[in-house]
């Protein structure tokens, strides 16, 4: 067994690394950039190094430094996490070539895999089932074109590099087809530096199920299926194992299936083999077909871990350093069910957007698994995917699991960050979901009741001025000394609409408060406050921010009258930059006419492409950013005039 390794990334999955190789008594070295020079991983680690600036490409992509890293601090192996250098077989060769070793594949199985043409090709070889498609090498767009129609619509364009969503678009119709492949293209060469792609019948009531496998480099085991289906965008959500309606027959053709891809390339170490399944009509061993392989650990390890009862890190490690596998197929098995839900910094109501702050508050239930590479304190910074944590449950059947899922959910708390909680809670209450009826295209369905606001009650808002006057706690003869006034009141707003609340402070134990011509009384009973007849929920102040943690986390800013006029937002004539984040492209032109949900610009931020729409008709008055510009949140972009002013100008 190794000494000493250098992880070459940061966040939860270095976190998550270094928990099993410490306890595996080896000592840990963490790579940090500009902006995690105080991260958790940072923390954690024995030793850490800096190797650069605050983007990727500046630091976790210099795998010519890393190296240097691993070698200067006596490292003898490197192990990737997932995402940055994790899949590039030219940093695998590099890392040999240096005298190291890659806890992982072998540069030539990741080449098999990482091209999703010559992947399905090989895959037909091997006998693994595969999506009817056009996988060749001619990029023509009307050649691919063809090539669509003769699939048959609805078809998807996929980048034929990379995963995680990105360059992939559906098409339903012909006339769609050259606007969503310009799309896929453009991300694809962002965030792959490859623009080819391939066509594949869509399916229409798909499910995605993947087979966790591993391999000595010789021979293979899978470590059974996983489910995730729940995806928006092609980005997944809430994944569970094992698969809802999974029967041991098409279990044992897809373990195989996925064994035999992984032996086919003599694949070393944690892999994932993704299916596509039509759900249509339930599952069955010849509906399932291969999507791709994922050479990596997956970011869901963790509900196959629970289910298993195997660490995955650990079997990294030890084949790595030589050792056979750990476990023979058929002393594996299944042990209940489990689920991670994905919690990001994520602003729902503005559709998703990625969202940055200081995390002034971050608690979990005692009896919730989460991974996270981040603490209290700590910045979500615009440079790395916003993800908080993984919150992972496990229990003896899916119905408790689900049950343990909706509580761990509710007991997260999250202040300084605006966050997901509130969709994944309905995602985990929805209908379809608890009878494990699950397919992709369920969140879009359903998008607007799982996105719904969460409920403000009268006692949540009360709370909040408590919180913010510094009420919560009963001080002596409180509203009786000569320097505490008898009435107070507060004025606070959420998602822009204030509420001015007024309190008569009774006694120590006793308030009245008043929300409009709406009375609350609060009173302190046997050590603790009760609103509006109802305990009252746990309550973080920081700044000029309370966050009450009842409906997964309401966030109230307390507002001094005099520094509103501060706070305008102007007239609205304003694109705005929605987060940080570099202009990929500008479309817009002074003098253009527009409709209300054109596209004018495209901004990249945390390893996504967003699109900037006008907010309603008019002409461009002016273009205030160019492609490559570096903003911030709240830049001005664009500035639209109506278009009866500028008929006026002319």
């Amino acid at each position: 067994m190794f000494d000493t390794i250098l992880i070459a990334n940061r966040g939860e999955i270095a976190c998550r690394v270094m928990e099993t190789a410490q306890a595996m008594g080896v000592r840990c070295v963490a790579v940090y950039s500009d902006a995690d020079a105080g991260a958790k991983h940072v923390a954690m680690a024995d030793r850490a190094v800096h190797i650069g600036g605050s983007s990727p490409s500046e630091s976790y992509l210099k795998g010519d430094v890393i190296i240097q890293a691993a070698l200067d601090t006596g490292a003898q192996a490197i192990h990737p996490g997932y995402g940055f250098l994790s899949e590039n077989p030219d940093f695998v060769e590099a890392v040999v070539a240096a005298g190291l070793v890659f806890i992982g594949p072998s540069a030539k199985a990741i080449r098999a895999m990482g091209l999703k043409d010559a992947a399905k090709a090989l895959m037909v070889e091997a006998g693994v089932p595969v999506v009817p498609g056009y996988h060749g090498d001619n990029q023509d767009d009307g050649f691919l074109a063809g090539q669509a129609d003769e699939i048959g619509f609805p078809v998807m364009i996929k980048a034929v590099a990379g995963g995680g969503g990105k360059g992939m678009r559906m098409v339903e119709s012909a006339s769609g087809f050259q606007e969503g492949l310009d799309s896929a293209r453009s991300e694809a060469k962002t965030a792959f530096g490859n623009s080819d792609v391939l066509i594949e019948k869509f399916v229409t009531q798909p499910r995605h199920i993947e087979v966790q496998v591993f391999g000595d480099g010789t021979k293979a085991v899978h470590l059974f299926e996983r489910d995730c289906s729940l995806q928006r965008r092609h980005q997944k959500v809430i994944e569970e194992a094992p698969a809802p309606g999974m029967t041991p027959e098409v279990r044992e053709a897809m373990g195989q299936a996925a064994v035999r891809a992984a032996e086919a390339i003599g694949y070393a170490g944690a892999g994932t083999v993704e299916f596509i399944v039509d759900g249509s009509g339930g599952l069955s061993a010849d509906g399932f077909y291969f999507m791709e392989m994922n050479t990596r650990l997956q970011v869901e390890h963790p509900v196959t871990e629970a289910i298993t009862g195997v660490d995955l890190v650990a079997w990294q490690l030890r084949v790595a350093a030589g050792e056979d596998l750990p476990m023979r197929q058929d002393a594996l098995t299944i042990d209940g069910h489990a689920f991670e839900a994905r919690l990001y910094a994520e602003d729902v109501p503005k559709g998703f957007l990625p969202a940055t702050g200081t995390l002034t508050h971050l608690a979990f239930t005692d009896q919730t698994r989460a991974d996270s590479g981040v603490r209290a304190g700590d910045t979500i910074s615009p440079f790395y995917d916003p993800m908080i944590a993984k919150v992972i449950v496990h229990g003896p059947n899916r119905d408790v699991a689900l049950a343990r899922l909706r509580a761990a959910l509710a007991g997260c708390e999250v202040a300084g960050t605006v966050t997901n909680l509130a969709f994944l809670g309905a995602l985990a209450s929805h209908d379809g979901f608890v009878r494990g009826e699950v397919d992709t295209g369920l969140i879009a369905r359903d998008i607007e009741s799982l996105t719904a606001a969460p409920e403000v009650a009268a006692r949540h808002i009360v709370v909040a001025g408590m919180a913010a006057l510094d009420l919560l706690e009963p001080m002596a003869e409180a509203g009786f000394t000569l320097w505490r006034p008898l009435r107070r009141q507060v004025l606070l707003a959420r998602d822009g609409e204030e509420q001015m609340l007024k309190v008569r402070v009774l006694s120590p134990l006793v308030q009245l408060w008043t929300l409009g011509d709406h009375e609350v009384k609060a009173e302190r009973i046997k050590g603790r406050w009760q609103v509006d007849g109802q305990p009252a929920p746990h309550v973080v102040k920081a700044g000029g921010i309370v966050t009450v943690f009842d409906g997964y986390g309401l966030a109230f800013d307390v507002i001094d009258p005099l520094d509103r006029a501060a706070g305008a937002q102007g007239d609205g004539n304003l694109i705005e930059a929605p987060m940080p984040g570099l202009v990929r492209s500008v479309t817009a032109k002074v003098g253009q006419t527009v409709s209300q949900g054109d596209k004018l610009a495209v901004l990249e931020a945390m390893k996504m492409e967003h699109a900037l729409l006008a907010a309603r008709d008019g002409v461009i008055a002016e273009v205030l950013a160019a492609a490559g510009d570096q903003v911030e949140a709240g830049a001005a972009l664009i500035r639209l005039e109506p278009a009866d002013d500028a008929e006026v100008a002319a």
